[in-house]
């Protein structure tokens, strides 16, 4: 018996080291922090388009005074676009658009692409005004729970990150709210901003801006106990039925 529960315990033990707690992402190491001042409350540069954005582009001529007509509720007013559509820039960076083409726009501002297109649509409209708007920007929010992990679009581009987690349904029952790593592409490279809400003097970085393609990543509580749990129970019951199997066959063949 002394046999059986050594080898149950041993057996428990290294199947359980490695399958707890396995589902944790973005794990820190030790003695490595970067210093929350460093995290800048609003993004930094403007979000340049990129490849597989889908925009909505509209035209209007006359510096949009249709817009403005269409905007007080007229009728049909004289230079407003009478379709808006939505396009999506290749992996080449180039967009197709009525009347001027395939034009290459990736790696610009929202701002710099109006510009362009209002010079290219100038040969075609009397002093155009351009309308341009990102129609799938998101973020990616791990919530501190397995299989809670939501894609939240952002409609607004002042979207703060207490306002993106309450979209996520909230910081879930297992998630550290001193544990978030909001994760954005700059330059080239995904930064780790830490933020701890766990405490009131904290409260400003609830405000932060997010950007498209931000990952939060609210890091769950480790679960030992349960877990291990889980993993032992179906072992020992498994290594109780062959000993008791055993058992059996050898008084059998007294």
């Amino acid at each position: 018996m002394k046999y059986y529960i050594t080898f149950t315990l041993l057996l428990s033990l290294i199947v359980s080291s490695c399958g707890i707690n396995s589902n944790i992402m973005f794990r820190e190491e030790k003695g490595k922090e970067i210093v929350s001042d460093s995290i800048p409350m609003s993004p930094t540069s403007e979000y340049k388009l990129a490849a597989d954005d889908k925009i909505t582009c509209a035209v209007f001529s006359n510096k949009g005074h249709g817009l403005i007509d269409q905007t007080a509720g007229l009728n049909n007013p004289a230079g407003a676009s009478s379709v808006t559509a939505t396009y999506t820039i290749r992996k080449d960076g180039t967009v197709e658009l009525p009347k001027i083409g395939t034009t290459s726009i990736a790696g610009l501002s929202i701002a710099e692409c109006q510009a362009k297109l209002s010079a290219l649509y100038g040969k075609e409209y009397q002093e155009p005004y351009v309308l341009v708007t990102i129609t799938n920007q998101r973020v990616i929010v791990f919530p501190g729970g397995a299989s809670d992990a939501k894609v939240i679009t952002l409609f607004n581009s002042n979207t703060t990150l207490m306002e993106v987690i309450a979209l996520a349904g909230g910081i879930n029952e297992r998630g550290k709210s001193a544990k978030i790593k909001l994760m954005r592409f700059e330059n080239g490279i995904r930064k780790i901003y830490p933020i701890d809400l766990s405490k009131i003097e904290n409260l400003k970085y609830a405000d932060i801006v997010v950007q498209a393609n931000d990952y939060i990543y609210i890091e769950p509580n480790k679960r030992i106990a349960k877990e291990t749990l889980q993993i032992v129970t179906p072992i020992m019951t498994l290594t109780t039925s062959i000993f008791t199997f055993i058992t059996i066959i050898t008084t059998l063949k007294k």
